[in-house]
């Protein structure tokens, strides 16, 4: 597959469609199990706010997965990602009853060569920036 969007149709500042991304506890524990990270921080409410945490939070990497998301579908390809990184800032945090939401968007931030252009995210949850400097490099059609 190829990215289905034409560099020639992209402008800076093009914007991707924003999504929203709902977390429970069950999405964080079948997170655990498929990546292997069984931190208690992650599902136990009474060990997260014993080691300092406001309740359980979502995995970094989860975090960084959702956010991405954005960019794949728009894309129309996971594999037109050539780059991507992110600073974590912030922890979502997972109450237990009503769970999380991690809102998401984007915009082209620069046109680079070889059809690639660089696509800033932010990635909020609760109102407060979850990922800083999430930045992903694109390879479009």
């Amino acid at each position: 597959m190829t990215a289905q969007i034409s560099y020639a149709d992209v402008e800076v500042g093009t914007e991707l469609p924003a999504q929203t991304f709902p977390v429970t506890r069950a999405t964080l524990v079948r997170y655990a199990g498929a990546s292997g990270d069984f931190n208690p921080i992650h599902w136990n409410e009474r060990f997260a706010k014993e080691v300092g945490l406001p309740d359980v939070i979502a995995h970094g990497m989860f975090t960084m997965a959702e956010a991405i998301r954005v960019v794949t579908d728009w894309a129309g390809d996971p594999g037109a990602v050539v780059e991507y990184g992110v600073r974590f800032t912030r922890p979502v945090v997972v109450p237990d009853e009503q769970g999380a939401v991690i809102e998401v968007s984007g915009k082209v931030a620069a046109k680079l060569d070889d059809n690639t252009v660089r696509v800033d995210l932010l990635a909020m949850s609760a109102g407060q920036k979850v990922l800083g400097m999430s930045r992903a490099v694109v390879r479009l059609s």
